[in-house]
């Protein structure tokens, strides 16, 4: 039998072997130990087990050598390659920086400066600039910002003025408002044929006396909508026979309903009449205050067999429409625009009083306007308290829980006419009854929007003064019902008792505001 320092010798001297002469060796020892004892077949068993697995070892070592070698040249060959590229891209965008610069340093007439380099008072010290962790780039960048700091100083030096862009938003603005938009408000419009931006007439003036909007102001207001244009809507709407019924004018089954000389109306339908009431007595009390912001309407009855609706009775069919209910007829306006919130109206911390717009030259183009749009806005922020709409800035506030940009967007069932600047006021069908019925829940927006406001149109306050006086709002928006569609005072009811007095609280509340105000700012 083989002794166990034999076979560690025969495999000491395998493993000097090259792998073929070690196949050899095994085989010729195998041959060897079997003729010589060949009654020890354990051993022999184990003696090729032991060249077996040394040659896959061998085999292992020599694969694995090469994969680590083509590794390491694959790491050396790729790492200069990226970080080249790497550096190519770095030297574009930091190339593409400086021209920027560069561009507002050197630009002679206008300068479009960045949003926090519009005010030369500022310490321009402060102004973030993007700085490379590199040692060589950031000492590129500081000699860039003292050169601009230099020319700045210069600037202001020599009192030579450095323009913006007329569609900026001032440091004013930036400091009151903690709401960043990127949709521009709707406070740059300009008339037809002034395609420049500059201002073709010079209007002096202060903006406001007191907390009233001054006579300036007043005077550069739209028209809007008077009495003519309401009662001339209000004949051809019930004179007029109908020549086209079709889908429009917003949800469920409201119609964009077609005149025979081409006009158009948007139809107002309702299964529950307390919209229909909502639309028109809203339309009524904005005639008491004299508003002119809200398009004319006027009450229908939907009578399919009579001479007005003969020509559309397949449409009324399909549209559901059912005898004897009525129905609310609104001008149709073409080429209105979307009409934003005003900036002093999108932050947290809202508010408009004489000190945010006492500044505003009138003389100024973008000035000028945004008066025109504000002086709107404090009648519409009072129309809709008055009335309790839910479906315009309140639907914003409410709305603000999931969308934190919900300001920037347009203000529901608001409008804006391009061609005069008049905004116009939409679909206010939830005023006076449905808006009443959930003043426990959104009264909270309606009081704090309420709350905001301490400029007024004067006119708009003399109204609400002579009807808390004669404490006759309910009588006079009966009056007008009976006046303007004596046909429907069987199908249509008034508003209820329980309306009235909330219009007339709403009323206290709001010249209650204007008190508060004189207080603060005088009258």
């Amino acid at each position: 039998m083989l002794s166990l320092q034999h076979l560690i010798s025969k495999a000491t001297s395998f493993c000097s072997m090259e792998p073929s002469q070690s196949i050899q060796c095994v085989s010729q020892n195998m041959m060897t130990a079997a003729t010589a004892e060949s009654g020890d077949m354990f051993v022999n068993r184990s003696y090729q087990h032991l060249a077996s697995s040394h040659r896959g070892s061998k085999w292992l070592w020599f694969l694995t050598t090469c994969l680590a070698f083509a590794f390491g040249v694959g790491v050396g060959i790729a790492l200069p390659v990226i970080y080249a590229s790497s550096s190519v891209v770095n030297e574009i965008n930091n190339s593409t920086l400086l021209a920027s610069w560069s561009i507002v340093q050197d630009s002679s007439t206008r300068v479009h400066l960045p949003f926090n380099l519009t005010s030369t008072k500022r310490n321009m010290s402060s102004i973030p600039i993007p700085v490379r962790k590199s040692a060589r780039m950031k000492a590129h960048f500081n000699k860039k910002q003292i050169e601009i700091q230099q020319s700045t100083r210069q600037a202001l030096d020599t009192k030579e003025p450095i323009l913006t862009d007329v569609n900026s938003t001032n440091d004013v603005e930036a400091v009151t408002v903690d709401v960043v938009s990127f949709v521009q408000p709707q406070t740059s419009w300009v008339p037809a044929g002034n395609e420049d931006g500059r201002n073709v007439t010079t209007v002096l003036g202060e903006a406001v006396k007191g907390i009233f909007w001054s006579n300036v102001v007043e005077d550069i207001l739209p028209i809007g909508f008077d009495e003519r244009n309401a009662k001339e809507w209000r004949d051809f709407s019930h004179q007029s026979s109908i020549q086209r019924v079709e889908e429009g004018c917003g949800r469920m089954q409201n119609r964009l309903i077609t005149f025979e000389n081409g006009r158009k109306s948007c139809c107002r339908y309702r299964q529950n009449f307390d919209q229909i009431q909502g639309e028109i007595f809203s339309f009524y009390l904005s005639r008491l205050l004299g508003l002119r912001n809200l398009p004319p309407s006027s009450l229908g009855l939907v009578r399919p067999f009579e001479s007005k609706w003969i020509n559309v009775q397949s449409s009324l069919s399909q549209a559901q429409w059912i005898e004897d209910r009525p129905v609310v007829y609104t001008q149709y306006l073409n080429d209105l625009e979307p009409a934003y919130i005003p900036l002093q109206f999108r932050g947290r911390h809202r508010h408009l009083s004489p000190l945010d717009v006492q500044h505003h030259k009138l003389q100024e183009n973008v000035d000028r306007n945004e008066l025109i749009t504000l002086a709107q806005w404090s009648d519409l922020l009072i129309f809709d308290y008055l009335t309790a709409n839910l479906d315009r800035m309140v639907n914003n506030l409410y709305n603000m829980q999931w969308n934190p940009a919900m300001m920037d967007s347009p203000a529901h069932n608001l409008a804006r006419d391009p061609k005069t600047g008049l905004l116009v006021f939409l679909d206010n069908e939830s005023g006076l009854l449905h808006g009443y019925r959930l003043l426990n829940k959104y009264e909270i927006y309606h009081k704090s929007l309420l709350d905001s406001l301490c400029v007024f149109r004067r006119s708009t306050v003399e109204s609400l003064q002579r009807l808390q006086s004669k404490k006759n709002v309910g009588k006079l928006l009966r009056e007008m019902l009976e006046t303007n569609d004596q046909p429907l005072l069987e199908v249509l009811s008034f508003l209820p008792e329980k309306s009235i007095k909330t219009l007339n609280y709403r009323i206290e509340q709001v010249l209650g505001q204007v008190t508060k105000c004189q207080s603060l700012y005088g009258s």
